[in-house]
């Protein structure tokens, strides 16, 4: 008989052996309490996949029949139909304005955290406080931080950051809003960048320390470069939870339907004045809000949905390339 394997040239490198496979397990063997998990398991599933499926297709369907171009580049105006009730400019840009001002904040912040407790993490007890108050914000209320804002920036020594009358501090501007949320999106940083710098193996700073590199050097030219699809993918993860956040922007923003600016410095007066965001729009013309506009509020979260989509999809890539990165 001859053997169908091509034989070996003498000299050649030996052949990669196969990877092995473990047996495959039939769940029919399984006891009856294990099947009726995993066909919870499935179950649950598929449903988690449907009601979500279902969300998108019911907000695609309801926003392509209401939106229409001239609600994004007009702005909200009081009237007593929904048809003169104009767009949703000024919530757009207010989106995005408080949404890069809080992420400009929570980013350089949050991986400076996460690059001392990883490298550093010293002294130990404070590395576990400061890791305690990270898991503590993921998990509070943002009506407890809009609070907690609201008393910081109506204090005297704030008052150039929101507008003022006789002395008294407003204390509600772009500039409040988008500094409290950014304790919204600094765990999903902390979080992402700390992985990624722990996936590094040691022997990858090892190499660069032989090589004369100080530590803050091999942080700076090797470890962050290494972590940047961890720092997008963080950074977008939170830009979507805030910009998804109402409480704050109800609280500390005003919730004025357009951007109200204080002073004549034009960006400036933007940040120091109030406004509003895509989730309050929604909010005041949900059909239990107090405009009661149903079709302006189904074409605002569609668009709204589009956004963070968007966003689920630069994650996805910038996940995806980190998968790549192997270190032997």
């Amino acid at each position: 008989m001859t053997s169908s394997a091509t034989p070996r040239l003498p000299g050649a490198p030996p052949r990669p052996a196969a990877p092995r496979r473990g047996p495959r397990e039939s769940s029919s063997s399984w006891r009856l309490t294990d099947r009726i998990g995993l066909a919870a398991a499935w179950v649950l599933g598929l449903l988690f996949c449907v009601i979500a499926v279902a969300i998108v297709v019911f907000l695609a369907f309801q926003g392509i029949r209401y939106l229409h171009p001239s609600l994004i580049w007009t702005n909200p105006k009081v009237a007593d139909t929904q048809a003169r009730s104009g767009g949703f400019l000024d919530p757009l840009l207010g989106t995005l304005i408080v949404g890069v001002l809080s992420l400009s904040l929570a980013g350089p912040v949050g991986v400076c955290v996460a690059v001392w407790l990883v490298e550093y993490g010293r002294p130990r007890l404070l590395a576990r406080v400061v890791e305690s108050t990270v898991e503590m914000l993921a998990g509070t209320p943002s009506i407890v931080l809009a609070l907690f804002g609201l008393l910081i920036f109506q204090s005297r020594f704030l008052g150039f950051l929101s507008a003022t009358n006789a002395g008294v501090v407003f204390g509600k501007s772009c500039f409040a809003a988008g500094f409290m949320l950014l304790f919204i999106a600094l765990p999903y940083v902390v979080a992402t960048v700390r992985e990624g710098l722990q996936a590094i193996p040691n022997h990858v700073r090892e190499a660069s320390y032989a090589l004369g590199k100080s530590k803050i050097a091999t942080i700076r030219r090797v470890l962050l470069p290494s972590v940047r699809p961890s720092v997008i993918t963080g950074s977008m993860l939170g830009f979507g939870h805030t910009i998804g956040d109402t409480t704050i922007i109800l609280l500390l923003m005003g919730d004025t339907g357009v951007l109200q600016g204080v002073g004549h410095v034009p960006l400036l007066g933007t940040l120091r004045g109030t406004g509003s965001t895509m989730t309050s729009y929604i909010y005041d013309n949900a059909p239990t809000g107090d405009l009661n506009h149903a079709q302006l509020a189904y074409a605002a979260a569609f668009v709204l949905l589009l956004i963070v989509l968007a966003l689920n999809l630069i994650v996805d890539i910038f996940a995806n390339r980190s998968r790549e990165l192997r270190w032997s």
